[in-house]
């Protein structure tokens, strides 16, 4: 091993491979560190297919009420009352297997009536409750 003794001036043409090395080494830790996050870390959005699935609640088994701007409530394309609602609405629901309740509303309607017509709803037995406008 050649150590100097301080009397040459003889500069140094050696290079230091130990920073080099410890850097490399805490490059490779922190890359296999992050590569099982980053496998993980996707958001598929080709991968949904719009299909019939098996099991699910068809139309004709979900209780649709509609209320026109002219205050014509029809249940189920039937035309109903607004004191038979009520009974009419709980009679629909126990035949629905998933107690679903779409009501639907034009924007002329006032807030309270369709409100009223949820609660009821609600109170009938619903389940699931969706608001639609026409």
């Amino acid at each position: 091993m050649g150590v100097s003794s301080g009397g040459s001036e003889e500069p140094i043409t050696e290079i230091n491979l130990t920073p080099l090395v410890d850097v490399s080494l805490v490059l490779v830790i922190i890359f296999m560190a992050v590569a099982p996050f980053a496998l993980q870390a996707g958001i598929k959005v080709l991968q949904s297919k719009a299909s019939a699935q098996v099991g699910k609640v068809s139309l004709s088994e979900i209780v649709q009420v509609r209320l026109d701007k002219a205050g014509k409530l029809t249940l189920n394309g039937v035309e109903v009352t607004r004191d038979g609602y009520a009974a009419a609405v709980a009679q629909a629901i126990a035949k629905s297997a998933d107690k679903f309740v779409i009501v639907k509303a034009d924007t002329e309607n006032r807030v309270g009536q369709v409100v009223g017509l949820m609660d009821e709803a609600r109170q009938a037995g619903a389940l699931k409750m969706a608001l639609m406008k026409n």
